[in-house]
C-alpha cells in the first residue's frame, strides 16, 4: 500500500478493476463470514472476482473464506457479495480490513449486511444460534478512521447511535417471525484474536453487556456508517465462550457449526433480501 495514497484513491482504483468485469449497480452488499460463503452460490447470473484480481485487495488465508467478490442478483434485486473476508490478527491493517465493505458501498450498495461467526456468552445463545447485533462493543484496539479524514468518504466524526440501522433490524425480525426462524438479539463485542478469550476475559465481557463475541464486523460497520451506508449484522452462533461449557474450541468446528446453520441462515437472509427489495423499490 502506498502510504501517500489516500482511501478515496485507493477506493477508486479497486473500484476501476471490478468495472473492467462487471458494470451492474448492487443496492445490497453483504460480506459472508467463516462457513457460510455458500449463499453466493445462489446468485443469479453471477461474475465472479477474485480479491487478488482487485487492486489493493488482500487475499483471505483464513480456511471458510474463499475470497471473491460475487456480483449477480438476488430474484431481481442486484447485490454484491463478498465470500469471506482478511481480519486484523492475520496482520492486515485497518484500511485493508475494510476496503472490501467500500468497495461495495462506492459500486452503489445503500445497504450493506455483516454477518459473522461468533461466540455465545449470553445463557440463550447456544452453539447454532443466530443473533442479530443491536450494538457493539469495540475492542479491537484500532479503528479504520485514524489518521486525516478523508472528506470523500465521509464526515470526520460519523455518529454511531445507531451502527445497526433500527428500520433493518425490524425487518429482518419481521422475516424470522414469517418464517419461524428463531433470531435472538444482542450486543457484539468484536477482538482482536487470533487466540480464544480466556474464562475470565468472558466474564469480563459479559459484565461490559456482550452477548456474543468475535474477531471481525466492528470496523467493517463503522467503515460503512462512515460511508453513509445503512448496516444489518447477524451473528452465527458457533459454540459457548470459553469458561461457558465443557469442550475445547476449535476452528474446524466453527466451521462446522456454521455450515450446520447455513440452512436457516440463507432462509434468513433471502427473506431479509426480499423483504428489502419491497422497500427499496416502494
Amino acid at each position: 500500500m502506498d502510504p501517500s495514497e489516500s482511501g478515496s484513491q485507493r477506493l477508486a482504483r479497486a473500484l476501476a478493476c471490478v468495472r473492467a468485469s462487471d458494470d451492474s449497480t448492487p443496492r445490497v452488499g453483504i460480506v459472508l463470514g467463516s462457513g457460510l460463503g455458500h449463499f453466493a452460490e445462489r446468485l443469479r447470473e453471477p461474475t465472479s472476482i477474485a480479491y487478488a484480481d482487485i487492486a489493493g485487495m488482500a487475499a483471505c488465508a483464513v480456511q471458510g473464506h474463499t475470497g471473491r467478490l460475487v456480483l449477480g442478483c438476488h430474484g431481481s434485486l442486484p447485490i454484491a457479495v463478498m465470500q469471506g473476508r482478511v481480519h486484523l490478527y492475520e496482520g492486515h491493517s485497518p484500511e485493508n480490513v475494510v476496503l472490501g465493505v467500500r468497495l461495495m458501498r462506492a459500486l452503489g450498495a445503500q445497504v450493506v449486511i455483516l454477518t459473522n461467526a461468533a461466540g455465545g456468552i449470553a445463557p440463550q445463545l447456544a452453539a447454532g444460534s443466530l443473533m442479530l447485533i443491536e450494538d457493539h462493543l469495540n475492542l479491537t484496539g484500532h479503528n479504520c478512521l485514524l489518521g486525516p479524514n478523508d472528506d470523500a468518504l465521509g464526515t470526520r466524526f460519523p455518529s454511531l447511535s445507531d451502527a445497526y440501522d433500527p428500520g433493518l433490524r425490524a425487518l429482518a425480525m419481521r422475516v424470522s417471525r414469517e418464517a419461524g426462524i428463531d433470531l435472538h438479539s444482542g450486543v457484539y463485542a468484536g477482538v482482536l484474536g487470533p487466540s480464544y478469550e480466556t474464562p475470565a476475559e468472558i466474564r469480563m465481557l459479559r459484565t461490559l453487556g456482550a452477548d456474543a463475541v468475535g474477531m471481525s464486523t466492528v470496523l467493517e460497520a463503522i467503515a460503512a456508517r462512515h460511508m453513509g451506508a445503512r448496516c444489518l449484522a447477524i451473528s452465527c452462533i458457533t459454540n459457548r465462550a470459553a469458561g461457558l461449557a465443557g469442550s475445547i474450541m476449535d476452528h474446524a468446528e466453527v466451521q462446522r457449526i456454521a455450515q450446520a446453520s447455513s440452512q436457516r441462515f440463507s432462509a434468513l437472509l433471502a427473506g431479509t433480501l426480499d423483504a428489502l427489495q419491497e422497500e427499496l423499490e416502494a
